[in-house]
């Protein structure tokens, strides 16, 4: 059966850093505190925004990817978003037309190729913090760039004075005057959220979030007309029966996770979906000195900081809990951060050394950090807890921290870049162990 779709529009910008997280955030908190049932998503491979996307709207935010996802998975994840609200804000991912390195626009991961994909119209973000009467020509280019992207209305971020809204309008009526601007926003300093090495601090760590967002949402309440911003919301233009599969198969029937401000990035759409699968999620607290459910028959180690924790880690009685379930034969699987602390040793920022789990023989560093990003396809040379061996992903790595000394168990992955480069053997496994660098997005059809 095809769900009663709902509404949706895409909040995007030319460039990183133009302030739409923030918007969106705000429009979010808006409309919720208006009595309006929203519901968020966000476009590619980020743990950490939709976790404050779902303190603004009450409800889980998924993630959308035209480049990682099945056709099958987006349909399962629209459904979702479907029962969530009745009109759908999701946030774009870089500049409006940013994605894999990929000849393929309609699948590209960018927040464009979404909007081709759904028909959603598009809201253009524009820092006017360096411009006047040239933002229109800003707005005019991304406008005219794809005919089958509608920029359909413009918020400009950051203006100085009534005075620079005034003229940021009058350009825009005179050579643009079909796309309505929708609101001037006025620079607010305490409107900010602290970042670091990943991005923003994380959600669970700010006492006063529910406050920001408040005062968010009335910054954008006042300089925004959002009824009119909800009349240009658009009904998918993709609508199809939903399947029922998952995006990764469920390691157990009983999984422990780690979930804690240490071990955090995790894609609330893959937990749903293993639940959907009949499967009993079991959430614990390594920070907390906690250890896998003795009951369960699998454990994930998902992503997070586990390099800002290590110290406290390596001595509060989580590691020889985990170590005691592997030894007894449970599959474990760890993802970036979870695979940093399944290694040997971990050396945080300092240059100092903690003993982690020794499940793996590798050891990880934090010191000298350096970026690693990019969306990789990847292929599993022999079993593990993932599955038999030349099981096909796709996925995403983003991480700072380096292998400091590889060991000698095998190679997980073969690995590739987006537009195909070889990036070689990635991750290891040994035994009923296994991990990697990389974030697991969606399984490739065989």
């Amino acid at each position: 059966m095809i769900p009663t779709p709902s509404k949706g529009l895409i909040v995007a910008a030319p460039a990183s850093g133009s302030g739409k997280t923030l918007i969106t955030l705000a429009l979010l908190r808006a409309l919720k505190n208006a009595g309006i049932k929203v519901a968020s998503a966000k476009v590619g491979p980020d743990y950490i925004d939709p976790a404050f996307h779902a303190r603004s709207s009450g409800h889980a935010c998924l993630n959308l990817d035209t480049w990682a996802m099945r056709k099958s998975t987006l349909a399962r994840t629209f459904a979702r978003l479907d029962q969530s609200g009745h009109l759908i804000i999701v946030e774009g991912v870089m500049g409006l037309f940013d994605g894999a390195d990929s000849d393929d626009d309609q699948s590209d991961g960018s927040a464009a190729s979404l909007a081709r994909l759904t028909g959603w119209p598009v809201i253009l973000v524009v820092d006017a913090r360096a411009q006047a009467a040239s933002a229109a020509a800003v707005v005019r280019g991304f406008a005219d760039h794809a005919a089958d992207v509608d920029v359909a209305g413009v918020l400009f971020n950051r203006v100085g004075s009534g005075a620079h809204g005034d003229i940021l309008r009058r350009a825009c009526a005179t050579h643009l005057p079909h796309i309505p601007i929708l609101g001037c926003l006025p620079r607010q300093e305490s409107l900010v959220l602290p970042e670091r090495h990943l991005g923003l601090v994380q959600a669970g760590e700010h006492d006063q979030l529910d406050s920001f967002l408040d005062r968010a949402a009335d910054w954008v309440a006042e300089h925004t007309d959002l009824k009119r911003l909800q009349t240009l919301a658009g009904v998918r233009c993709d609508r199809a029966d939903v399947p029922s599969m998952v995006s990764i198969e469920p390691l157990g029937h009983r999984i422990a996770i780690a979930t804690d401000q240490a071990f955090s990035f995790y894609y609330a759409g893959l937990m749903q979906g293993w639940r959907d699968a009949g499967c009993e999620v079991l959430p614990f607290s390594p920070l907390a000195g906690e250890g896998p459910d003795q009951h369960a028959d699998s454990i994930y180690l998902p992503g997070g900081y586990p390099e800002l924790h290590a110290g406290r880690l390596a001595s509060n009685g989580f590691i020889d809990r985990l170590i005691t379930s592997a030894q007894k034969g449970v599959p474990v699987f760890g993802e970036c951060g979870g695979f940093m602390v399944l290694g040997k040793g971990l050396i945080d920022a300092a240059g100092v050394r903690h003993k982690m789990a020794g499940l793996l023989d590798v050891e990880t560093s934090y010191a000298n950090g350096k970026l690693h990003l990019g969306y990789r396809q990847l292929t599993t040379l022999k079993s593990s807890p993932l599955g038999p061996a030349n099981l096909r992903f796709r996925g995403h790595e983003f991480h700072y921290a380096s292998i400091h000394d590889l060991g000698s168990d095998q190679p997980l992955f073969a690995a590739l870049t987006a537009g195909g480069d070889n990036k070689g053997a990635v991750g290891v496994v040994r035994n009923n162990v296994a991990g990697s660098f990389m974030h697991l997005i969606d399984k490739v059809d065989a």
